[in-house]
């Protein structure tokens, strides 16, 4: 990666020769590109010569552990397997369908270091919806539990991951000159490493391929270089999760995986004492649970003392959950980030507690980054301030989407620059601040209202819990803000007083003009808001007023 140019703003990072954006971050190492390099084999290598003796991986639920001599043996152990016992080879997909579980850390890396493709997806969707996901990546083997494996289709060679064979596999001796354990395979860092799948929500699936070198430049801004105790409380299918399952390596981490089927923040703050817990990775949603569990219970607090930080993203965050977070846990750095499963997770993140008190932005530019803050209409590349659709380059951008070269061209051009679909802007200190997704700016009058501006605002309301704004269709005005609402436990407010305190704070085309109250704020895995569900909901609600 060539260093940024010399006219480069020291404070914003901003070229006006290039109108580029560049990271100020240290820069760290990657390996010449043209190098044989699978991912595996690049952070095993950072890895202490002698390993330490505290544990790889913990169940957070049932307290099991596994050592960092047993990790390594077992992801040794499996590759073996996988190519004598399996037949699996460089350039096969293997189809992940299962919860969270100390051996998906392992079956990650032992896929990776044969030169295979990991894909894994979400096990509560249908099955056909996995079908459907099974077409864009065209597996050869799959690898599910009892409960999952009925969604698969017919005809799919599946390895069932509570099985006693697949338990075997963990402990078969592997030859001692590395001919079965895939050390002797030829991968090249430009190598498809996974094919993960964005989450359909505005549109179709798609099928993302990641390569090794983009797995090897997501790990290589990952921060500390001191171990931590993390604990994973996020879906392990998800960009988010499926990244963080690496941070086991290269600082040798802890990382305590949350393996209960539902979320409960008691339990989690529990577990985070239990484990000495020092960082937890969550989403919005959970961060809220949390906040709520604390704020009901404050002794929740002291069973989490050990806690440092904690990294949120996978979705947009309200500045007051901000607040309330600070609020409860003052010692806490609240790290916010940035990123796609385009981009392999982050590349924007508040690092330390200074960046992390900037409350709205989602941090400064990781290393390698290069963006563009462009002008939807016009084209044309912004200064510091100035809002637009963010388009980034950097050694972590994927290869393309699988079978789908228009799709891939029209997000991903020629130059290696990814468009976001993300209105966002960048201020004179390189702070970035996300704005909205395009797509979802709502047209009233021709005047552009962001949804999630709107919902901060809700969200500041004491007897708000959780809000929710989307467009409903209107022949004067294009179209209409209506807020979804969860009110506070016990709380009667109504509608008139939603509007009122909205309207007392925004411009008028901001004005909120129905509310339906409702109990949940239906949200995907990562914790986006499904907000063409609630566009439905929306209309079915009002046309059954009229």
């Amino acid at each position: 990666m060539p260093p940024p140019p010399a006219d480069v703003d020291p404070r914003s990072g901003y070229c006006a020769a290039t109108k580029t954006f560049h990271s100020l971050r240290p820069p760290l190492l990657l390996p010449p590109p043209d190098l044989p390099l699978s991912f595996p084999s690049f952070t095993f290598s950072l890895l202490p010569a002698t390993l330490p003796s505290r544990p790889a991986l913990v169940d957070a639920a049932t307290g099991e552990v596994v050592p960092f001599p047993a990790f390594l043996s077992q992801v040794r152990a499996l590759a073996a397997a996988l190519r004598a016992r399996l037949g699996v080879s460089r350039g096969d997909v293997a189809f992940v369908l299962a919860p969270p579980g100390l051996h998906i850390p392992v079956l990650y890396y032992a896929l990776m270091a044969v030169g295979a493709i990991v894909s894994p997806a979400n096990p509560a969707l249908t099955a056909d919806e996995i079908s459907g996901l099974v077409a864009l990546s065209g597996p050869s083997v799959a690898f599910a539990v009892k409960a999952t494996t009925g969604k698969l289709p017919p005809g799919l060679n599946t390895v069932l991951l509570d099985s006693a064979r697949f338990l075997s596999f963990l402990h078969k001796p592997h030859d001692e000159d590395g001919t079965a354990d895939g050390t002797d395979v030829v991968i090249h860092q430009s190598d498809p490493a996974a094919i993960l799948y964005s989450s359909g929500t505005t549109g179709r699936a798609k099928a993302v391929v990641l390569t090794h070198r983009n797995l090897m430049a997501s790990n290589a801004t990952r921060g500390p270089a001191t171990a931590e105790v993390l604990m994973l409380a996020l879906p392990i299918f998800h960009i988010y999760g499926f990244t963080f399952c690496f941070r086991v390596a290269p600082s040798a981490n802890t990382l305590v995986l949350h393996t209960a089927r539902r979320f409960d923040a008691r339990e989690v703050l529990a577990a985070v004492g239990r484990f000495g817990a020092t960082r937890l990775a969550l989403a919005p949603p959970t961060l809220l649970a949390i906040v709520r569990a604390a704020e009901e219970d404050e002794t929740l607090i002291a069973r989490a003392a050990t806690l440092q930080a904690v990294n949120c993203g996978g979705a947009p965050m309200a500045t007051e959950l901000f607040r309330r977070f600070f609020h409860k846990f003052p010692d806490v750095c609240l790290q916010q980030g940035y990123g796609l499963t385009e981009t392999t997770a982050g590349f924007c993140r508040a690092a330390g507690e200074e960046e992390s008190g900037e409350i709205g932005s989602v941090g400064r530019l990781l290393w390698g980054a290069e963006v563009k803050i462009v002008h939807p209409e016009t084209g044309l590349a912004l200064p510091p301030g100035m809002p637009g659709e963010l388009w980034v380059r950097g050694p972590f951008v994927m290869k393309g989407y699988a079978g789908d070269k228009d799709s891939t061209s029209k997000i991903l051009d020629s130059e290696g620059w990814l468009r976001t679909g993300d209105l966002c802007y960048i201020d004179k200190d390189g702070f970035v601040f996300v704005v909205d997704r395009l797509k979802e700016l709502i047209k009233y009058k021709g005047y552009q209202v962001p949804p999630a501006e709107l919902e901060s605002l809700l969200q500041t309301h004491p007897n708000i819990d959780e809000a929710a704004v989307v467009p409903y269709p209107d022949d004067e005005a294009g179209e209409l803000p209506v807020a979804f609402i969860v009110r506070s436990s016990g709380s009667n407010l109504y509608e008139a007083q939603i509007k009122e305190f909205v309207a007392k704070q925004v411009v008028h085309y901001k004005q909120i003009h129905h509310v339906f109250f409702v109990n949940t704020i239906p949200k995907n895995a990562a914790g986006k808001i499904l907000r063409k569900d609630l566009a439905k909901l929306a209309l079915q609600h009002i046309r059954s007023r009229l």
